[in-house]
């Protein structure tokens, strides 16, 4: 197979002249105000990556079918493959790189390391966005519930038990931290 024959969804980065005239637009990009200058039509996932330098967010499908480009957008989850960047001018958006630090990892991050919840790791970054998404709206989901809101993030390496496991943990190490009293289900 020739790199012609690839698939017409194989990522390009986008080109100018095909997308219409720059412009500077504001973002709020994991708490730090942030200007880019590009077209207003730019996915949000390419201004994430080339202009801010944030590789955590990850292409995969750009059909919003696989979820490895999910970050938060004023706390909801959204694809950053598909979702212009006027869309989100000015609002506050967390990628994967946002949620903690080397020196202080969010308890998600934690406890995927904890249960070894990856294998090749390219969809962790947009499931665990999807889990905090999920533990700031319900600190103590069930199993069911964990699964129903990860059910749109593909992991071909199946390592789905070890996934749940893990968002199921990390809801615990919230609950501790926070004082909150009752167990995932």
């Amino acid at each position: 197979m020739t790199l012609a024959a690839l698939p017409s969804v194989w990522h390009t980065p986008p080109n100018d002249e095909a997308m219409g005239e720059r412009m500077a637009i504001d973002l709020v990009v994991n708490g730090q105000a942030r200007s880019v200058s590009v077209a207003d039509t730019t996915p949000l996932l390419d201004v994430l990556r080339t202009q801010l330098d944030l590789k955590g967010s990850r292409y995969g499908c750009g059909l919003e079918q696989c979820g490895s480009c999910m970050v938060l957008v004023d706390g909801t989850p959204v694809y950053a493959c598909s979702r212009e960047v006027g869309t989100v001018a000015g609002r506050s958006i967390t990628t994967i790189e946002g949620l903690g630090t080397a020196a202080k990892p969010h308890p998600l991050q934690l406890a995927f390391l904890d249960e070894q919840a990856g294998q090749c790791g390219y969809c962790l970054s947009g499931i665990i966005i999807e889990a905090k998404a999920l533990l700031d709206r319900n600190p103590s989901p069930s199993r069911a519930e964990i699964a129903t809101a990860l059910d749109n993030h593909l992991c071909r390496c199946g390592a789905q038990p070890r996934i749940l496991r893990a968002v199921e943990k990390a809801a615990a190490m919230i609950r501790a931290t926070s004082g909150m009293k009752g167990a995932a289900q």
